[in-house]
């Protein structure tokens, strides 16, 4: 499979799972962040992953599909006014600029638990034991563990910057920064990477030998993803992005280009990419698909 043959083939499922049912704006809610074009690189990772080991990963679309709503579900709250207060996402207005805020939050309560749902109910023929581990996986990273541990801590980390910046004690309190930045990459962006990589490692009966492997990988791919990320949100364009950029700067948040600058920042994440293709090609893992995900990171 393609990358753009797997994308085609999550949107389709995406919208063939996200009926609207009664009350309607809920639901109109939940599937209109869902369904807005993107790269569905979670989905896409869980799918090729399963495949990398030996699985079918049709047997993977229910699992993929639930995190791509997991995802969705941070992004809905991440751009709440309580939150980042975003208006656009995707080059979309966010979901609370369409439904209301209070139907935002609401939708993104309601994909928290829509999504393992669809797992279990198009997904009985894995098994019992193969759907505990997958649900094991998902809760873990969508809950106070996984990215809503990292989302508090980025809120946290806001006041820890200004207050070091306005004591002029950013330098010697560098190290205290450099953890907390890590904890909040680990969670906010490589736990779903890492969910979606070990959920399709399981379903396809994947080694722990494999497993581990392809845990390290998305650790290394998840920061690196959002080290780009941060890069293009002072280097890039609305059209680019779709999404407004510079808010982070502006706002003193703590990100790696504001702790290391744009040239380190460009630096690691190319160390972290290399590293990313030599797990791969440690592990005998060969996939065209995993290789255009990083070549694409890399080139921000």
């Amino acid at each position: 499979m393609k990358m753009n043959n797997y994308i085609e083939l999550i949107d389709k499922k995406l919208d063939e799972y996200m009926q609207i049912y009664y009350p309607q704006k809920i639901f109109k809610s939940m599937k209109y962040t869902v369904t807005l074009p993107g790269k569905r690189l979670r989905p896409v990772m869980c799918l090729e992953c399963c495949r990398v080991f030996g699985g079918n990963y049709e047997d993977a679309i229910p699992t993929a599909c639930a995190i791509e709503m997991l995802h969705a579900q941070t992004l809905i709250h991440d751009d709440l006014p309580c939150m980042d207060n975003d208006m656009y996402r995707r080059g979309q207005l966010t979901n609370h600029m369409v439904f209301g805020e209070a139907h935002a939050v609401l939708a993104g309560d309601a994909l928290l638990t829509f999504a393992p749902q669809i797992i279990l109910q198009y997904s009985k023929k894995l098994g019992a034991e193969k759907l505990i581990k997958i649900m094991e996986e998902y809760f873990h990273a969508a809950g106070a563990y996984g990215v809503i541990a990292g989302q508090v801590v980025d809120i946290e980390s806001e006041k820890l910057m200004q207050s070091f910046e306005f004591s002029g004690e950013i330098d010697t309190n560098k190290n205290e920064l450099e953890k907390t930045l890590e904890y909040i990459h680990t969670h906010k962006t490589s736990d779903l990477f890492k969910l979606a990589l070990r959920t399709g490692a399981v379903i396809a009966d994947a080694s722990e030998e494999q497993i581990t492997a392809i845990t390290e990988f998305g650790q290394n791919l998840g920061i690196a993803f959002q080290i780009a990320d941060d890069i293009l949100d002072e280097t890039s364009t609305f059209e680019q992005m779709g999404k407004t950029l510079g808010k982070d700067k502006a706002e003193g948040k703590l990100t790696y280009t504001s702790l290391y600058g744009l040239e380190k920042s460009k630096e690691d994440l190319n160390k972290l990419i290399n590293n990313c293709f030599k797990i791969l090609e440690k592990n005998n893992i060969k996939s065209e698909v995993f290789e255009q995900i990083l070549n694409k990171i890399k080139t921000c």
